[in-house]
């Protein structure tokens, strides 16, 4: 695998001098891989499809989150700051998004000015304790060089009875090196082999309680692999995560876990 500061520069590039938004593979911005449950699979896909299956992995947080008004939000990794507008459309009082990648930040207070964006690490988040009432995170935890420490500081920013809600892939334990061999992302260090079973101890150590993992995959690996299997040449995307799936390398899942210890807010 790679070392660290290679796999630094491969985010860097990946995410600062190009713009996945511009990809088909990624159309509409979110840069996430969809949630296609209400999405026929049975057709030639549309772009609307696939931006409707990506809004929809937001939605699906959200509604495990419970926002409402009075919250108070942060996204952790959050692009591009399209997912943003679906957490605003919920009419939380406050809307932060961080990111590493300093382009990533500027696109994001572009695109939605309504939300407060700033760069930072998931291990290391530029905010005091008990900021937030709710913390959502949608497919960035696989760059994460650090879960333990994500978990630590989720659990400093939260509010007592706060929640938290994190959906992307992880790896089957011991499955780093077979995913290299699949999957480009892998074997260059963009994505790490994480597994669920670890990030959940993680968690559980930072002292969340109500901590649960549920499989997503189910409505998330064959509409992605539909939908590139349809993509013009020149935006290839690695199609070999459907093949990690069905061989149990990877699966996607949807984690939550809730601050202890008083009132939700």
């Amino acid at each position: 695998m790679a070392d660290q500061a290679t796999r630094a520069e491969v985010r860097r590039r990946t995410y600062g001098e190009r713009d996945l938004a511009t990809l088909h593979v990624f159309a509409g911005g979110f840069i996430n891989f969809g949630y296609w449950r209400d999405v026929p699979l049975d057709g030639e896909l549309t772009v609307e499809q696939r931006v409707a299956a990506q809004r929809a992995l937001y939605d699906t947080v959200l509604d495990t989150l419970h926002v409402t008004a009075h919250d108070r939000v942060l996204e952790v990794g959050c692009g591009q700051g399209v997912g943003a507008r679906q957490v605003l459309a919920r009419g939380p009082r406050l809307v932060h998004g961080v990111d590493l990648v300093p382009e990533q930040v500027e696109r994001a207070r572009r695109n939605t000015p309504d939300a407060n964006f700033g760069t930072g690490a998931a291990d290391d988040l530029p905010f005091a304790d008990d900021s937030f009432d709710r913390v959502l995170s949608v497919e960035a935890a696989q760059h994460f060089e650090d879960l333990a420490g994500f978990a630590r500081e989720c659990a400093r920013v939260l509010v007592p009875g706060g929640r938290l809600a994190v959906t992307t892939f992880f790896a089957a334990p011991g499955a780093g090196p077979e995913l290299a061999d699949l999957l480009e992302s892998f074997a260059n260090g963009l994505d790490l082999p994480h597994t669920v079973e670890g990030f959940l101890a993680d968690l559980r150590a930072a002292g969340f309680a109500e901590v649960r993992a549920e499989s997503i995959g189910a409505h998330v690996w064959a509409g992605l692999d539909r939908w590139l299997a349809q993509g013009p040449h020149r935006d290839h995307w690695d199609r070999g995560w459907l093949r990690a799936a069905e061989r149990g390398l990877v699966d996607y899942h949807l984690v939550t876990a809730r601050q202890p210890a008083g009132s939700e807010g």
